[in-house]
């Protein structure tokens, strides 16, 4: 991506960026991938361009949501993440996933789906996926069904960093348990 350019342009293809008048304004069809922004790289687009992507002139709700890199776990002071992945695989089941969202909430306009790659230092985003529907209810409900089947089914991998002598650690999502996706809930003790 071209870090000098002001706009985002949705994937035409899954490959190639269209021209820019298609991203004005979502197709009839919210289902083609000119409505999804997806990016897998080591920068993500800013808020703002996320925003400017996701509004739609018949559209009054934009839900999104970020995951922030923390500063601990299990009592251990976390410096960064790191993440890996294989950027062609990614951008193809993101963009599965996009689809598959579309299925389930048919009303929904726009999507952006976005992953770092590469190291994510405490206080930075790591992810941002997002979208727009008519109504609340339905764009909350996609940026839920985005995010939890983003982090079991997306091949992008976190590795913890801890301060001072503790090791880092290969991290699986919660939602993969023995190689296989399955959401676990882990309730944490007081």
């Amino acid at each position: 991506a071209d870090s000098s350019s002001s706009t985002i342009e949705p994937l035409s293809d899954g490959k190639q960026p269209p021209s820019s008048s298609s991203a004005k304004q979502p197709l009839n069809d919210n289902n083609s991938s000119s409505n999804y922004l997806i990016q897998v790289s080591n920068t993500l687009p800013s808020h703002h361009e996320i925003q400017q992507f996701l509004t739609a002139s018949n559209c009054g709700a934009i839900s999104t949501f970020t995951g922030i890199t923390r500063d601990n776990f299990a009592g251990k002071k976390v410096t960064a993440l790191s993440y890996e992945g294989y950027t062609p695989m990614a951008i193809k089941e993101l963009t599965n996933l996009c689809r598959d969202a579309h299925v389930k909430y048919p009303n929904v306009a726009r999507m952006v789906a976005v992953h770092i790659l590469g190291d994510c230092p405490v206080g930075e985003a790591s992810v941002v996926v997002g979208s727009s529907s008519p109504h609340r209810r339905e764009a909350i409900a996609c940026t839920e069904y985005l995010i939890d089947e983003l982090k079991g089914r997306v091949p992008i991998w976190k590795k913890e960093i801890y301060e001072g002598d503790e090791e880092s650690v290969w991290k699986e999502n919660v939602e993969w348990k023995d190689g296989r996706r399955r959401r676990v809930m882990v309730k944490e003790e007081s």
